[in-house]
């Protein structure tokens, strides 16, 4: 049996199964003002701490959701290693995405991956789908809710 063969039947039981959680990440002001600067989104509710507590219902600045969805990219890492046999990960994309609440400077995230599927798309492509909700420490409501495509590519058995 190759490589991509044992992944894919050690993947499959865990269908519906929640199969990583990160550690929490602060998203302090810091880093949405680095964010806005890279990105050149200086809108501010970001930006402008003390205008977004006054004109906004969040009740001070908020995150980017683009920022938030950046750090799924960090948590993954905390939840999944590389496969045995596999030579790389690559991010795919997403089916569905959506920014549920916003996320204040100062709060605290993490991200929870159920996997929803796993197929092989070639002899050395494994396709994983992961639901990947972005939780709010203290927060029922998560930031983000995504269905979340990744690539293990596996080196060419032989």
């Amino acid at each position: 049996m190759t490589a991509i063969q044992t992944a894919l039947e050690g993947y499959q039981p865990l269908i519906g199964t929640e199969v990583g959680v990160s550690k929490w990440y602060t998203v302090d002001q810091k880093m949405i003002d680095e964010f806005a600067e890279t990105t050149i989104d200086t809108q501010w509710i970001h930006v402008d701490p003390e205008r977004a507590a006054q004109e906004t219902p969040f009740g001070g600045a908020i995150a980017h959701g683009f920022l938030t969805l950046a750090l799924a990219s960090r948590m993954a890492y905390d939840c999944f290693e590389m496969l045995p046999g596999q030579a790389m990960g690559i991010n795919y994309g997403f089916e569905k995405l959506r920014f549920l609440s916003p996320v204040l400077a100062g709060s605290r995230v993490r991200g929870r991956f159920e996997l929803k599927d796993v197929k092989l798309r070639s002899e050395t492509e494994l396709l994983r789908t992961n639901i990947l909700t972005i939780d709010i420490e203290g927060q029922e409501k998560p930031a983000l809710v995504a269905e979340w495509l990744g690539l293990a590519i596996f080196a060419p058995d032989g």
